[in-house]
């Protein structure tokens, strides 16, 4: 079996030799249309002007010009599908080379400063988690993806997503045609607002407003034709009258129908597209199974149904034209349009919701899927069934996912009831910091469903909670110490939840004296360990490491160091036991030409 880079590398030499062949029939055919609109005006000439064929010979050269479009025109069509293709195993190629930073979509509309640990763990925003999993081409996807990784999931719904995650990594194909299918589409697409209208209740008068619209259309156009055969104006003014007193009547009604659509045709016809992809996939995992007989269930698959809802979606992002002006006189153009959707909403409505639900899944499990494809080495966690007082973290070798791989230094941790707390000590920029995030991350993805950075890792059921990045707030009057302390304050709520709590401090309580610090750290420390949490925090104020000693066995202290080599501060960011027994801050302020 080829591995992830070398099978993407040749799929996407595959992909740019058939667009390459594509590029030369292409030009191939526009050169053949050319020639034949000259060879048709030289038919033309001769024809008519010398009278040396007949005229009806003229109809060859547009024949022939018409299958040359028809050709030329699913031949730009492939060569689109081909180049998105290529687009496809690109991105992969650049995931799996540290390249992909930028590249993808940052999901920084799924911000929020005030969640309890987002924002510490480079979740969302440019060169983040999102962009590196997500692969979702619609908003119910990348929603689902953001909750998973925003929210922990229970240990069953864990091992569910282990098992539909390792069928659809193998499913490159599956995951090309989903990337390919409409990918020039402008999507717009709100899913709660789209599930809100179709679940909606009728609006319209159950009964004869559709048959006496399209009479009252049909009169109007009889009028209208009436009217150029006989100079009789009459008929057509009144039908005009009615039309425009019915659609006076049926204004607010229309307005409830069409105004609350809040999806385009482009986005409907993506959404259709992208479920029946996952229908005519076979799957032999049971959750998956599960998923893609929802999508067949009530006779006609989801697919068809979403397909003619994008067709009135065409119909109705054209409201506003002036063809569409001219037809509301005629045909009544927003009235037919609104018995058109309530008819659909009638027949189709209910299944909206699952639709939604399933293609946000699917989509979500792809996204997870194409991670642990492009990423091998990265293995499942195992998340043990605890008891809910038992707080348990064990990682062997963790690294960070969004360090390149040739920068990246692992390092092993474990927290459990003879570890409660790890209490990290070292120098500035010796990677204190890092392997917090590290551990952050990590669990986010275990909890997520999706393969963490390790060698392994075993973790029980978790709430997270960190504080690594704080700062003063001149709008909300808010100083560094006072944010830290309130951030804290969140951190503890969670240890009321039914899960053990993680908790990650960095430079604990750095915002105030040596004294208070220390009193302070130790005092939250010990009401962190007597709730059950585990945890770990680093500091580079060593008064801080005392807390071992005083708290008891379950604080142990562990340190980075660093070295001066050739002038230059050097860290090897590896995590060693004890207290650091020495700071580098006066050594660099030194090596930046202060006089210390």
């Amino acid at each position: 079996m080829l591995d992830p880079h070398a099978e993407y590398s040749e799929c996407l030499a595959a992909r740019l030799a058939t667009a390459s062949k594509e590029e030369r029939i292409h030009h191939r055919i526009g050169n053949f249309k050319l020639l034949t609109i000259v060879i048709g005006l030289a038919i033309v000439w001769l024809a008519w002007e010398k009278a040396h064929f007949s005229s009806y010979w003229v109809f060859a050269p547009v024949a022939i010009y018409a299958l040359l479009a028809i050709s030329h025109e699913r031949t730009l069509r492939a060569h689109a599908r081909t180049e998105a293709a290529a687009a496809f195993y690109r991105r992969g190629i650049a995931r799996m080379e540290d390249r992909w930073a930028g590249t993808g979509d940052s999901g920084d509309r799924f911000r929020d400063p005030k969640h309890v640990y987002a924002d510490d763990l480079d979740i969302f925003g440019r060169g983040c988690l999102f962009e590196l999993l997500s692969t979702a081409r619609l908003p119910m996807g990348e929603n689902r993806l953001a909750q998973w990784l925003r929210q922990p999931s229970s240990p069953a719904e864990i091992r569910e997503r282990h098992g539909s995650v390792t069928e659809l990594r193998e499913k490159t194909r599956m995951r090309e045609d989903i990337a390919v299918v409409g990918d020039n589409l402008r999507v717009r697409l709100n899913p709660e607002s789209l599930i809100g209208w179709a679940e909606s209740g009728p609006v319209l008068p159950r009964h004869g407003v559709r048959l006496a619209t399209i009479f009252l259309s049909l009169c109007i156009i009889g009028a209208l034709l009436y009217w150029v055969r006989t100079s009789n104006y009459l008929p057509l003014v009144i039908g005009a009258i009615l039309a425009a007193i019915v659609n006076r009547i049926f204004r607010g009604r229309i307005k409830a129908i069409l105004g609350d659509f809040s999806a385009n045709a482009d986005g409907i016809f993506l959404f259709a597209r992208i479920l029946a992809s996952i229908e005519r996939e076979d799957f032999a995992d049971p959750r998956l199974q599960r998923l893609s007989v929802d999508l067949k269930r009530e006779g006609a698959p989801a697919s068809s149904a979403i397909r003619k809802l994008a067709r009135l979606a065409f119909w109705i992002d054209a409201r506003g034209s002036l063809i569409s002006a001219i037809l509301e006189w005629f045909v009544l153009y927003s009235l037919q349009l609104s018995a058109a959707a309530e008819a659909w909403r009638s027949k189709y409505g209910r299944r909206m919701r699952a639709c939604v639900e399933l293609t946000a899944e699917i989509e979500a499990l792809l996204s997870l899927a194409a991670y642990s494809h492009e990423h091998p080495g990265d293995p499942f966690p195992e998340v043990a069934e605890a008891a809910p007082s038992q707080a348990i973290f064990e990682g062997q070798e963790l690294g960070h996912p969004l360090i390149p791989a040739a920068r990246c230094v692992r390092n092993s941790v474990a927290l459990d009831s003879a570890t409660r707390v790890l209490l990290i000590s070292g120098s500035n920029m010796s990677g204190k910091s890092t392997l917090l995030r590290t551990v952050g991350i990590n669990a986010v993805l275990a909890f997520a469903g999706a393969p963490i950075r390790g060698k392994a890792l075993r973790l029980a059921p978790l709430a997270i909670g960190t504080r690594i990045r704080t700062g003063d707030s001149l709008q909300e009057g808010l100083s560094n110490f006072y944010a830290e302390i309130l951030r804290i304050r969140k951190v503890f709520e969670l240890t009321s939840a039914e899960k053990p709590l993680l908790f990650l401090f960095d430079e604990l309580l750095e915002g105030t004296n040596s004294h208070d610090r220390r009193i302070g750290a130790e005092c939250l420390v010990r009401a962190l360990i007597d709730d059950g949490a585990i945890g770990m925090v680093t500091t580079h104020d060593l008064a801080l490491t005392d807390m071992a000693a005083s708290i008891g066995s379950t604080v142990r202290n562990a340190h980075f160091q660093d070295y001066i080599e050739n002038g230059e501060m050097r860290f090897d960011f590896k995590l060693r036991e004890g207290v650091v027994t020495k700071s580098n801050a006066l050594e660099l302020m030194r090596l930046v030409g202060l006089k210390v």
